[in-house]
């Protein structure tokens, strides 16, 4: 006897919404604005609550893949918290380091790339900004292609802001001095900031390649759309 196939339960709005990778979007938006409510006033706790929040960006997404909740609700959920959360920080760091150029620079480049790549993804018709098969610059697959590789990277790259926050005791400190008192004595401290400049900068130069790249989709469309008869 042929076994009756079970019915699906029928998908709602509101049962998107309340998927468990989400929900832990929503938690991760509240422990962020509260985070930064308190940044000046706490620094530690800042520091732990960012942290805590960064690291769910990979357990909401390890939950939507085993519960089987992958939604693009929740992936835009979470690049908007990230960049969202990313350059809030680099804004206070911008206002606690001279040259503050140098973060708000930071905080153009990670929001300009990544905008571009996901609409450069809409126009490909792509599922995912992450799809890079198609690409041609090694460092680009090597960094969408490898999670372990772009997760050292990301975490690298927040530690090093995190830890820039940190040694901040006033609101004029210098950058390359506070980097310069760090390489001058060797502590667990600057092989930590040693390690994470490295993946900031592999961060950095992906989002140069990745702001080049969606560029240049966004003018191929132009001229493959103004060459169509």
């Amino acid at each position: 006897m042929a076994k009756k196939s079970v019915p699906q339960p029928r998908l709602t709005k509101l049962s998107v919404y309340l998927y468990i990778p989400n929900i832990i979007g929503y938690i991760r938006v509240l422990m962020n604005c509260y985070a930064f409510a308190i940044c000046f006033s706490n620094k530690q706790l800042f520091s732990i609550l960012y942290f805590v929040s960064f690291v769910c960006d990979g357990v909401d997404g390890w939950c939507a893949r085993k519960f089987n909740q992958v939604s693009t609700f929740g992936a835009v959920l979470d690049m908007v918290t990230d960049r969202i959360s990313t350059a809030c920080l680099l804004v206070i760091l911008s206002q606690v380091y001279r040259p503050g150029l140098i973060f708000l620079s930071l905080l153009a480049l990670d929001i300009g790339s990544h905008w571009l790549q996901m609409y450069s993804t809409f126009l490909l018709g792509k599922a995912s900004h992450k799809d890079v098969k198609d690409s041609t610059n090694w460092l680009f697959k090597a960094y969408y292609g490898n999670r372990m590789f772009m997760a050292y990277c990301c975490v690298a790259c927040e530690v090093l802001y995190i830890i820039l926050f940190l040694l901040a005791t006033n609101n004029t400190e210098n950058l390359i001095e506070v980097l310069m008192r760090l390489a001058n004595h060797i502590t667990p401290l600057s092989v930590l900031v040693g390690l994470s400049l490295f993946g900031w900068a592999v961060k950095q130069a992906i989002n140069c390649i990745q702001l080049k790249t969606a560029a240049d989709v966004c003018v191929l469309h132009d001229i493959n759309k103004k060459q169509s008869p």
